[in-house]
């Protein structure tokens, strides 16, 4: 009775934790798992296909390119996201830096606004006929650039709404691992007359490896997983250019109502994020242990 009531608190919070998990993860997950073997449609009964809705996936050209277009917005952004989080954090954390306080209000913003707003925000600075952009490049003499009728721009635009978006968060993991390095190892090179570089390259880049691959992995996973904020700035197009895996998945389950076969959809982006979540593990986090 004892060693219960000794435990009881940590048994509590950790049950309400298993009970969220079972609620909000595995039964959404079992389900989906058992309607991407249906002809499921969101309504009426659903009639057992067996494989046969990964089979038709798999032979799906659109499916592969909206995968494709998902893992090439993927390379460009986590890469861009760590270097620029990582350039504001070294910055905002040097003593020499003055408005330091309005830097971290000005980076730290765009992390309290929805994706669905910063599309929308986006949207207005490059919309085509009405766009803040294509106005001052009018002004300068130049010609508007359209930028949603043109896949690679739209493209172009949609990382830069990420990372102006994903900054924030990686940003502030960066400066708290920052001041974490102790300040004798930059005392030592200096003896050892090291420059400004080397000791980014010997003392700040290894220090912070456990934090790095923290924000490789969440940024890769988010990037995975990007729906919001290109939903509200391009849709997915022009066309179907710039529909990502996410974008699929919502279009096939709730536009044309073939749930049984989204869930099949939903289940390989699953799947993919698991290996990509155990394989960063592997590289990375043996290292950090």
């Amino acid at each position: 009775m004892k060693k219960l009531k000794k435990n009881i608190w940590p048994l509590v919070f950790t049950g309400v934790n298993i009970v969220l998990f079972i609620t909000f993860f595995l039964i959404p997950a079992i389900l989906g798992f058992y309607y991407s073997l249906t002809d499921y449609k969101g309504f009426g009964t659903a009639n057992f296909l067996g494989f046969d809705n990964y089979i038709a996936l798999f032979q799906d050209a659109s499916f592969y390119r909206s995968l494709f277009r998902t893992f090439t917005y993927a390379i460009f952004l986590v890469p861009l996201i760590y270097a620029v989080s990582l350039g504001i954090a070294i910055l905002l954390n040097n003593k020499h830096t003055k408005g330091k306080l309005i830097g971290k209000i000005v980076f730290f913003l765009p992390w309290t606004i929805s994706g669905i707003v910063a599309g929308v925000i986006w949207k207005w600075l490059f919309g085509e006929n009405f766009g803040f952009v294509n106005y001052i490049i009018g002004n300068l003499g130049g010609e508007s650039v359209p930028w949603f009728s043109n896949a690679s721009a739209a493209f172009a635009v949609i990382l830069l709404a990420a990372l102006w978006g994903g900054t924030a968060f990686n940003m502030l993991q960066f400066m708290s691992a920052l001041k974490n390095i102790p300040k004798s190892y930059y005392e030592a090179a200096d003896i050892d007359g090291a420059s400004s570089f080397q000791k980014f390259l010997y003392i700040t880049i290894p220090s912070l490896k456990p934090t790095s691959f923290m924000v490789i992995l969440l940024a890769s996973i988010g990037a995975m997983k990007e729906f919001a904020l290109v939903q509200s700035l391009t849709n997915g197009g022009p066309g179907t250019a710039n529909m990502f895996i996410v974008q699929y998945i919502y279009t096939t389950g709730f536009d044309k109502m073939r749930v049984g076969y989204a869930s099949a959809a939903s289940m390989v982006l699953f799947a993919i994020l698991l290996v990509l979540g155990l394989v960063q593990m592997k590289i990375g986090g043996g290292k950090n242990e």
